[in-house]
């Protein structure tokens, strides 16, 4: 800070970067060209993001806050991140901390944990958040006195819901949110500007709560992301806890007790026991822990790196799996790549670094601090947004969306409007008509994942556009527009062209992803491939069949006319034989029987036609008939344009 800021009560805001961490947060600026985090009083840069609410209303964050949680553990809110986005009835919820939870009185409260705290207070993931953001921005006040926007850097696999809850905490805190930024793409960033380096990396970020790999392309200040993968409830808290279970049986407790007050003091006690013994771990092959038991008393117990593992092998090797996906969606090998970039606190771990340097073939890339790289990135990115960097016009982030979005259609098919691996940001737009005659609306499911039928991906919105007028089947023409911001939040547009009667939904789901859906999603699309095709060709064809013989019943009674002898019993049985196949499960027969229909219609069809066009040229001028045809001509244009949209 130069002396003309100290002295100028009307100093230029500054920007910061923020990295809203699962164990620790960090706020970092940019100084002389460069990011630099800011630290404390005691020269500290890593805030625990750790919250405690006392009896009498104040609230404390950080290392105070974490020093309290072995006495309040209820009272005191650890890993919160790992809780936003969440519902009051995820299965997840409570098995993520001692806490205790408000029942939720409707729906509207079933949408987000509560948690209670200091006797009966209510408090929500995006409360807890934005008194950690505050901290921060406290912290960044006392140096900057001024602070401008701020980039916050989420996990790659934040979902929308997630997403809007980390912008709804910014602003709950005072700050202005200028982007949402992916972590591995901020990690790359700082990496990126400050290496000067080209090529293709990977991303491993490993944090308290979240795991993210990310591929990307750097070249020339322009930042590609080619895929992304990951787990959004995987991290050193799990290591923690896979620790805490064996020195809770030390302790003669076990998590069960954990639904007491005594009960949650111990599990409180071990999980920090184990965090403590995991840190010293790094640095020795063992450590020896002085426990409380249960019942009274201590027990001295002596954990080894090699027990520790053990015990975390399981979880790092969920890990693989993500990062040998994010690399074939990437189309890359591991050879191919210029360096693998370690994130996170958790990359500290002796058996995490020798998996990644094992699975990508080659040792990581750490010499920039893994908890303090995120922060430089979002300070970086904070700087270039404010306008006060020469290079923002050079340098270009392209961040991909980590799952598909769609939209249900007729059938429960699931239309892929914006596929997975999409860059960002993004829009794209598609036609759908109505199925019934005299259709009044549209009731819109908006859906994500990367299965065929909209029952096996998960539900995003569902909201309706009314005021249609009556028209035929395929006549109203509904163009649906899907817009993901630069921060991954997606917003989808409904317009129906000949009314103009529009409607539009910022999507907010009700609560994140578990980390067994966002696995599920990936790999079950695998797994069903064919399955799931069969099933969406399956469903189409019931809905077509299902039109055509809707289409010959409704003719066969406005142009029996016109039938030849015995032709309404042939088309009578042929529609039957359709409604049997339709019935059934077996797609390509349905495609058979609709064939066979329109066989024995065609020449009926055929006189239909006729009959018409001698009605609309009868007394009618050749100048007439003319433009009648130019007009015919440009609506047959415009069908043949959607001819191949799904019907809605």
């Amino acid at each position: 800070m130069s002396l003309l800021d100290i002295f100028d009560p009307a100093a230029a805001p500054r920007p910061i970067g923020i990295d809203l961490g699962t164990t620790n947060s960090i706020v970092a600026r940019m100084r002389d060209a460069r990011p630099e985090a800011i630290t404390n009083c005691d020269l500290e840069a890593l805030v625990p993001s750790a919250v405690f609410y006392d009896a009498r209303g104040r609230v404390i964050v950080g290392r105070e806050a974490l020093r309290m949680a072995g006495a309040h553990p209820a009272d005191t809110i650890v890993s919160v991140k790992r809780f936003v986005g969440r519902g009051a009835h995820d299965p997840e919820t409570k098995r993520l901390g001692t806490y205790r939870f408000a029942e939720p009185s409707n729906e509207e409260e079933a949408r987000s944990v509560r948690f209670l705290v200091a006797g009966d207070r209510k408090v929500t993931p995006v409360e807890v958040s934005a008194e950690i953001l505050t901290a921060l921005k406290q912290l960044a006040e006392d140096e900057l006195r001024n602070v401008g926007g701020a980039v916050i850097t989420v996990p790659a696999y934040f979902d929308d819901a997630q997403r809007q809850a980390t912008r709804d905490a910014g602003r709950l805190a005072g700050l202005e949110v200028l982007r949402l930024l992916n972590e591995p793409t901020a990690a790359a960033l700082a990496y990126g500007l400050e290496k000067k380096q080209n090529g293709t990396f990977a991303v491993y970020d490993l944090g308290g709560g979240t795991f993210d790999v990310t591929v990307l392309r750097l070249e020339d200040d322009v930042f590609q992301v080619l895929s992304t993968g990951g787990d959004s409830a995987l991290g050193g808290d799990d290591m923690d806890r896979a620790l805490g279970e064996r020195l809770l049986v030390v302790m003669e407790a076990s998590l069960v007790v954990g639904s007491s007050m005594g009960g949650r003091e111990i599990v409180r006690l071990a999980l920090d026991a184990a965090r403590q013994a995991k840190h010293a771990l790094t640095e020795r092959e063992a450590v020896e822990l002085t426990l409380p038991k249960m019942g009274g008393g201590e027990a001295t117990v002596t954990v080894t790196r090699e027990e520790l593992d053990a015990l975390i092998a399981p979880l790092v090797a969920r890990t693989g799996v993500a990062c040998r996906r994010a690399l074939r969606d990437a189309g890359v090998t591991a050879s191919a790549l210029d360096g693998v970039i370690l994130v996170g606190g958790s990359t500290r771990v002796p058996y995490v670094r020798a998996f990644v340097a094992e699975l990508f073939g080659q040792e990581p890339l750490a010499d920039i601090d893994p908890d303090l790289v995120v922060a430089y990135g979002a300070a970086i990115q904070a700087e270039l947004l404010a306008g006060d960097d020469a290079r923002r016009e050079d340098v270009l982030l392209l961040d991909v969306l980590p799952l598909t979005h769609g939209i249900e259609t007729m059938g429960g098919v699931a239309e892929k409007v914006l596929p997975r691996n999409t860059a960002t940001p993004a829009g794209a737009r598609q036609v759908f008509t109505t199925y019934a005659d005299n259709q009044t609306g549209f009731e819109l499911h908006v859906v994500q994942g990367e299965r065929e039928l909209a029952s096996d991906c998960r539900s995003l919105a569902r909201f309706t556009l009314k005021g249609i007028p009556p028209m035929p089947a395929g006549m109203a023409r509904l163009e649906v527009t899907f817009r993901v911001d630069a921060d991954g939040l997606l917003t989808v547009a409904a317009n129906e062209v000949t009314t103009g009667i529009a409607q539009e939904i910022a999507v907010k789901p009700s609560y994140g992803l578990t980390d067994e859906e966002v696995e599920q999603m990936l790999l079950d699309a695998l797994d069903h491939g064919e399955a799931d095709f069969e099933r969406r060709q399956l469903a189409e064809r019931r809905v077509e069949g299902t039109r055509i013989l809707a289409a010959t019943v409704r003719a066969l009674a406005k142009d029996d006319g016109v039938l030849e002898p015995d032709e309404r019993g042939r088309i009578e049985a042929a529609a039957r034989e359709l409604q049997a196949a339709i019935d059934g499960d077996n797609g390509r027969l349905i495609q058979a029987r609709v064939d066979a229909l329109d066989d024995v219609t065609k020449a009926w069809a055929g006189r239909r036609m006729d009959r018409a066009i001698s009605a609309a040229i009868a007394g009618k001028a050749i100048d007439d008939l003319d433009a009648e045809v130019a007009h015919a001509r440009g609506v047959d244009a415009h069908v043949e344009e959607h001819e191949s949209r799904q019907r809605h």
